[in-house]
């Protein structure tokens, strides 16, 4: 009977070993390739007023862009932003040329942060090319993302 167990224990382990050491290979492939083909671009305070809203100049609201836009405010530590990273990415692909995706690290870049009033992260700004921009907190699904990328951003209301 220990033999059995022994046994079942060490095929458990060598299984384990072996599923971990397969799956940390394929995060490190789709890192790699996200990297390789990835839309999205992390933005500095500078680079935030160069393609979204000067906010030093502009007291209205005035979007600089030419596509509209998303923009994630994350941080590195978050749980609920690491759900909602591989989902942009997803987006950022399926809607190249008609959406901009941005990244803004709250940790980075805390003055962004505090001009948008960001309280909890994830933070997810909708910007259209044309009216005001909705915030959204929280991780969301990717169909509701789609759902807001249609209404909000491209106004196709499918």
């Amino acid at each position: 009977m220990k033999k059995v167990n022994l046994l079942i224990i060490f095929i458990f382990i060598m299984f384990s070993c072996g599923n971990n050491a397969t799956e940390n290979n394929n995060e490190n492939n789709k890192e790699n390739n996200n990297k390789k083909t990835s839309n999205m671009e992390h933005l500095t305070s500078k680079s935030f007023k160069e393609k979204v809203f000067n906010y030093e100049i502009n007291k209205e609201w005035k979007y600089e862009g030419e596509l509209p836009c998303i923009i994630d405010f994350y941080a590195d530590w978050c749980g609920p932003c690491k759900m909602v990273a591989p989902v942009l990415e997803e987006l950022s692909k399926e809607y190249d040329g008609k959406i901009n995706i941005y990244k803004v690290d709250t940790e980075k870049e805390q003055e962004l942060a505090a001009v948008f009033g960001i309280r909890s992260i994830p933070s997810i700004l909708f910007i259209p090319k044309e009216g005001q921009p909705q915030m959204f907190a929280g991780a969301m699904p990717k169909q509701s993302f789609i759902q807001a990328i249609n209404d909000v951003l491209l106004k196709t209301n499918k």
